[in-house]
């Protein structure tokens, strides 16, 4: 018997958590390496800026926590759903350390833009487009957005003060969180083409934060320190 005759035994498909994280990996990589996102991550941009990105933001996660409650009772979608994982309240009391008294609407055709596409996805016949964007936002948050909260904690002295977006006092231990999390959308035991609907979803929520990080680039010149 040669090599050649050798079958290899049959690969696993991946589980839904993973075909997430690997099918998004692009879109992923090209918004964090966002000419906006690289200056905040450098502790270079300025008080003006953040506030700037927390009022997109802020666009953002209220549709989007009005759409999960909404769908709340969708299999998918209450598989990631959990109050404890809500920004919105954060994001305000952020907002009056960074830029208090200030109105709270934006203008930003990239937050309509994520809005839009939240509502269309909170419209679609499941809840798995939906869910792709609770697990872009939220598993974000609680990963690489821990060390934006440290980043700037530190580069503004300011000794917890507005960073609450950062904080999640009910889940001390991402870690555990996210891996429970991911074992939920994982016995959803979802078929290849909701996977497949679900994933394309995952690449244009990316798609949609880089949009945002893009805007903001073109006014880095008033927003860096």
């Amino acid at each position: 018997m040669t090599i050649a005759d050798v079958t290899p035994p049959p690969t696993a498909e991946p589980t839904l958590s993973q075909a997430m994280r690997t099918g998004s990996r692009a879109e992923h990589e090209a918004a964090e390496s966002s000419t906006f996102m690289a200056e905040l991550l450098d502790g270079r941009i300025n008080e003006r800026g953040y506030a700037a990105y927390l009022l997109r933001l802020r666009a953002v996660y209220a549709t989007l926590e009005e759409c999960l409650r909404a769908r709340a009772g969708d299999s998918v979608v209450a598989a990631v759903h959990d109050p404890a994982l809500e920004r919105l309240a954060a994001i305000d009391a952020d907002l009056e350390h960074w830029a208090p008294g200030t109105d709270r609407e934006v203008d930003s055709p990239a937050a309509v833009a994520y809005r839009d596409r939240l509502l269309a996805a909170a419209a679609a016949d499941t809840g798995g487009r939906l869910a792709a964007h609770h697990y872009t936002r939220y598993l974000g948050d609680l990963s690489g957005g821990q060390a934006i909260g440290r980043i700037l904690d530190r580069c503004f002295e300011l000794d917890g003060a507005g960073i609450s977006f950062y904080g999640f006092a009910e889940i001390p231990k991402p870690k555990p969180y996210k891996d429970a999390y991911r074992a939920r959308l994982d016995a959803l035991d979802l078929d290849d083409a909701s996977v497949a609907e679900v994933v394309a979803e995952v690449k244009v929520a990316f798609g949609l934060n880089q949009a945002l990080f893009t805007e903001l680039g073109t006014q880095l010149d008033e927003f860096r320190r």
